[in-house]
């Protein structure tokens, strides 16, 4: 009697750790378009940068995607239920931003920060905060964006200015845009699947 206890509280310990994985997946899936927002606030970056030779293009692109994710998240998550896993999430990407930006400001400010450092810092802030997220909620797909973003920042210490960028605006397109779009489609099937399996309740 006390071992088949002790197994069902096993089984259930161990759904609820299953549910707990699948939500945050779903948690994260809903915050793809956050991926596609900051991915194309590199690209506006790095093309103000380049063509307008301007030191203040990546301190003013971050800060504006800064207020611009704060304010459409705010709405995003009125009234929806926060999860442990959510607030993990929420804590490995705040953790990562705010260490990137004070870092990437205070080198920029500083005049030590070239295209090699720059790289090199984002791909491996961005590789590990990918590769974190995804060991918690076992998500191949985001583990394949974390290796991508550290083979971005080998590539920046091994080779040419050239090669560099060609490597980071190919890491961004594949790890922030594709990934984002990724998420996002697939938060929008399992809501239709849910809706539809919901309306077949009913019905």
């Amino acid at each position: 009697m006390t071992s088949n206890i002790e197994s069902q509280e096993l089984k259930d310990r161990l759904n609820l750790i299953e549910h707990m994985i699948a939500e945050g997946r779903r948690t994260t899936e809903s915050w793809g378009w956050t991926f596609v927002l900051w991915g194309v606030a590199y690209y506006v970056a790095i093309a103000w940068a380049s063509l307008g030779h301007s030191t203040l293009a990546w301190p003013v692109t971050m800060v504006a995607a800064g207020i611009l994710t704060g304010v459409l998240a705010s709405r995003s998550t009125g009234g929806r239920p926060e999860t442990t896993i959510g607030r993990a999430m929420m804590a490995i990407w705040t953790g990562m931003g705010t260490s990137t930006f004070a870092l990437m400001m205070s080198l920029g400010m500083s005049g030590r920060l070239d295209s090699h450092y720059s790289v090199a810092i984002i791909g491996a802030m961005l590789g590990g905060a990918n590769c974190t997220s995804s060991i918690l909620l076992k998500w191949k797909m985001q583990f394949a964006c974390a290796v991508v973003w550290w083979g971005s920042a080998v590539a920046a210490c091994l080779t040419s200015d050239t090669v560099t960028s060609i490597v980071f605006l190919t890491a961004i397109f594949f790890c922030q845009i594709v990934f984002g779009i990724y998420g996002m489609i697939s938060e929008s099937r399992k809501h239709k699947l849910s809706a539809a399996g919901q309306g077949a309740f009913h019905a």
